[in-house]
């Protein structure tokens, strides 16, 4: 999809949840699949995601994204399960793969540390290609990748603590540290021309990775593509028309709305606004959107990683780029605790995580329908 330049551009969401059972024990999501449109296995075994489709309005994406968790919610009150919106499940042992070629694949290619990716939740934000704009469009939401401190949701990994993003290091910082060009923020670009060719030179890298773990070229090349072989947080997705938001954690509806909402509004007031690269504080005005140099984005984005909203400096950027900092409340913002977490008491957290999840899908409807 391109947006026409009279229209609103369109947006859409992919969250993932941890499917749990009474007891909070991690569970195959089957019954729930059927629920609703949208709604799809992921490749571990209690993790379902859900998806809308392209909307033109926050109201519309909010009616929809809910109406689909809602359904879901339904079956699973049947069938004693629950949604949990936790970047991480805190403990767990063993999770399973749901059977996949793509998946043996990066196994053998990332090796140990793709346990890491196996253990994390989390949403994709849509939002549809200016044309001629992608560039910038691409910018914008670098600059704004720091902005996934506002829905941290889980600060655990098997247990213990791991930084306030506990997904964002796992995935940036662990599990592709060998491949790092595959797994952290890209630099901002020029052109499209030099967005294909990273992509080209990524592949090339998986490619030449994957043969080297004695993976078949041929196996590669039918479960990957220069787009799909990369986790960067930041892409151009040519298959759907949109550039794509991947950082956030899973988290509550109602959070990744609001989250949603400023982003794609911000994407969009490019339409209208000059955007340039320039020191390290960035802003967005009423006629201007100023990106920080890509070294101070990166400054950002660790702040909001290690340290999320009690970075002070992170605070204040993201409010002078548009965010409502005051109106988040990440999750893992919320559990200090002690350095280790049983079994026992994750499973009592992630019960408490899906009985606030129902509670925020019930109260952002009725706010939506007055």
């Amino acid at each position: 999809m391109s947006a026409n330049q009279s229209q609103p551009i369109r947006r859409s969401i992919e969250v993932e949840y941890w499917v749990v059972d009474e007891e909070g024990r991690l569970v195959e999501p089957d019954p729930l699949v059927a629920a609703s449109a949208g709604v799809e296995r992921e490749f571990v075994e209690p993790l379902l995601e859900i998806k809308t489709t392209p909307c033109e309005t926050t109201a519309a994406l909010r009616a929809e994204l809910l109406g689909r968790i809602e359904r879901v919610l339904d079956v699973a009150d049947d069938h004693g399960m629950g949604l949990v919106p936790l970047a991480t499940p805190l403990h767990a042992d063993e999770i399973a793969d749901v059977p996949s070629e793509r998946t043996r694949i990066q196994r053998e290619v990332i090796g140990e540390e793709f346990e890491c990716v196996r253990r994390c939740a989390g949403t994709h934000v849509h939002v549809e290609q200016i044309p001629g704009r992608e560039c910038e469009q691409v910018n914008t939401l670098v600059a704004l990748d720091p902005a996934l401190a506002l829905v941290n949701s889980s600060r655990r990994y098997r247990g213990r603590v791991l930084s306030a993003g506990a997904r964002s290091k796992l995935y940036r910082w662990m599990a592709y540290d060998d491949l790092p060009h595959q797994g952290r923020l890209w630099r901002y670009i020029d052109s499209t021309e030099e967005w294909r060719r990273r992509l080209e030179r990524r592949y090339e890298e998986f490619e030449t990775a994957a043969l080297s773990a004695g993976v078949d070229r041929r196996a590669v090349v039918s479960s990957f593509d220069p787009e799909s072989a990369v986790w960067t947080p930041v892409q151009i997705r040519e298959r759907f028309g949109t550039v794509e938001w991947r950082s956030p954690d899973t988290a509550l509806p109602s959070e990744v709305l609001r989250l949603a909402d400023t982003v794609a509004g911000t994407v969009e007031h490019i339409r209208d606004a000059e955007v340039r690269i320039e020191g390290d504080t960035g802003r967005v005005t009423q006629d201007q959107v100023v990106l920080p140099e890509f070294d101070a984005v990166i400054q950002y984005v660790n702040a909001a990683i290690r340290d999320g909203l009690k970075s002070d400096a992170l605070r204040g950027y993201l409010e002078r780029m548009g965010f409502d900092v005051a109106a988040f409340d990440p999750i893992s913002g919320r559990h200090e605790g002690r350095a280790s977490l049983s079994v026992t008491e994750a499973q009592n957290r992630r019960l408490a995580a899906a009985a606030e999840l129902a509670r925020d899908v019930r109260q952002t409807r009725s706010v939506s329908t007055r």
